[in-house]
């Protein structure tokens, strides 16, 4: 058949875009080995190759999938715990507010029982002075009139139970006269 070919061709004229035959069948013998090398040697590791710059690719997509899931989540968790941390710090803070205005309370009540403690003390303070003023101002005044009266009544009042009777009469007198003068 080859043969045909090529005396075909030999018979006819030579066409300027068909090579001749021996060079025709030469080139397909190589075309047809250099194919076959192609086809078995090199096309599988290109092909090896590519997957495996695929799989890398795909790969490094997945893992950047899966990053950015991870990212999410984490960035979920944070905001969760930041809005956490803003309510317990909302939540001390109205705590300590509440813990402070009873605090308050607490000083100012505690500060009036004191202040009506040392009020009641300084007026018990005061009655108990001047009932002892009151009694040493009587005792003065009774040892004078004692004396006053022993120089009008020309004797002496040196009896206990009768300078006590003048005493008293003449502190009931003075308080007597003390009112009616008011």
């Amino acid at each position: 058949m080859i043969a045909n070919l090529v005396q075909l061709a030999a018979e006819e004229e030579q066409n300027p875009l068909v090579p001749p035959g021996p060079e025709l069948l030469v080139g397909t013998i190589a075309f047809a080995i250099v194919f076959f090398f192609f086809w078995k040697k090199l096309l599988p590791n290109i092909n090896k190759v590519l997957d495996e710059r695929r799989a890398a690719i795909e790969g490094g997509i997945e893992e950047a999938d899966a990053m950015k899931v991870e990212a999410q989540s984490v960035l979920e968790q944070y905001k969760a715990q930041l809005q956490e941390a803003r309510h317990e710090a909302a939540r001390l803070r109205q705590e300590a507010q509440e813990q402070g205005a009873t605090l308050i309370a607490e000083m100012r009540a505690e500060g009036q029982r004191q202040r009506e403690e040392i009020i009641a003390a300084g007026h018990s303070q005061i009655e108990a002075d001047r009932k002892a003023a009151a009694s040493a101002l009587r005792q003065d005044v009774g040892k004078l009139a004692t004396d006053l009266a022993g120089k009008l009544v020309g004797e002496s009042l040196e009896d206990h139970a009768r300078q006590s009777r003048v005493i008293d009469r003449f502190l009931d007198d003075l308080e007597e006269k003390a009112e009616a003068a008011r």
